[in-house]
């Protein structure tokens, strides 16, 4: 069990960073009697104090006088408010990529690694994040938002031209994601195959609440490895997705070295590593209103939300 575990609440003045110690929700900054930890993202720019702060401070929750509330009552929005950037693996597990071939009539892509590619990414806006148990409105645009299962995890430290030996030291914690996708957004059908500008990423995977994710962060200490995670996922409790990380093409470690490559990682930013089998598409399948989707990351939580 963690030792303890990063949210952030909806407080009677405004979201606040908390701490969950033994299912009890403690505020962050009241519990650390440090003002700066009022936000997540001030957790995350102070993060290599911030973890041993934390610590302490979850070891001595149990005698303190502080008032909690049990975290099982309280709203929890998305664990990072607002975060830089939230970088999504394409197309990063084996299974997945078999089965989005087969759909598309195509022959299976040889591993990357093979014909030496590097991992690739797109953005999703940071303002699509919505926490766990929140509602997510489907958009009146698209008739097949998809459902992703992921492991996010969470940058704790300025990243620039990482090692890939040094990768995962900056990362802070770990989430649950599900990254939704309208897949009939993606393409543009009026323009030729042939030209680049055919494919409309801002409008298959940045729509509002686009990006469930949370309940909250595992800090990185307490997971051994993050690539030997059961992940799985669930629409109206019949399961759809049902993996594990090591299924991964490019593991957490090369996604973030090679991203840092190309741009400076800020606390706080979020990689989302990519989806298992299983995916909505493959089974011309989609989200409906009503609809309640489950995603569970070993060690990390589940994530609840309704579609609406």
């Amino acid at each position: 069990m963690p030792s303890y575990k990063l949210a952030t609440y909806q407080s009677e003045k405004g979201p606040r960073a908390g701490v969950i110690v033994d299912d009890k929700l403690f505020d962050a900054a009241a519990l650390t009697r440090n003002a700066a930890y009022e936000t997540m993202l001030g957790i995350m720019n102070d993060w290599s104090k911030a973890k041993g702060a934390l610590k302490k401070a979850a070891a001595a929750a149990g005698k303190s006088k502080l008032k909690s509330r049990p975290a099982a009552k309280a709203r929890l929005l998305a664990p990072v408010l607002w975060p830089s950037a939230i970088y999504c693996a394409g197309a990063n597990y084996k299974d997945h990529m078999e089965e989005m071939a087969k759909l598309q009539g195509m022959p299976p892509s040889p591993d990357p690694h093979d014909i030496g590619l590097k991992p690739w990414h797109f953005i999703k806006a940071s303002r699509t994040v919505c926490g766990d148990k929140a509602t997510v409105k489907l958009p009146a645009a698209s008739k097949a938002i998809d459902w992703e299962a992921e492991l996010g995890a969470v940058i704790g430290k300025k990243a620039k031209d990482v090692p890939l030996e040094k990768a995962l030291d900056y990362v802070a914690g770990y989430t649950v994601a599900n990254e939704l996708s309208a897949r009939d957004l993606g393409k543009r059908n009026q323009v030729p195959d042939a030209i680049p500008f055919k494919w409309d990423w801002v409008g298959q995977k940045c729509f509002d609440d686009a990006c469930p994710i949370g309940p909250w962060i595992v800090p990185a200490s307490d997971i051994k490895d993050p690539q030997k995670l059961g992940i799985k996922l669930w629409v109206n409790d019949v399961i759809k997705q049902d993996s594990n990380t090591s299924e991964m093409i490019f593991n957490l470690a090369e996604q973030l070295s090679h991203l840092s490559s190309r741009i400076t990682l800020w606390p706080g930013d979020i990689i989302l590593t990519g989806t298992p089998s299983g995916v909505g598409a493959a089974r011309r399948e989609f989200l409906k209103a009503g609809d309640v989707t489950k995603v569970w990351v070993e060690g990390v939580g589940t994530l609840t939300n309704k579609m609406a």
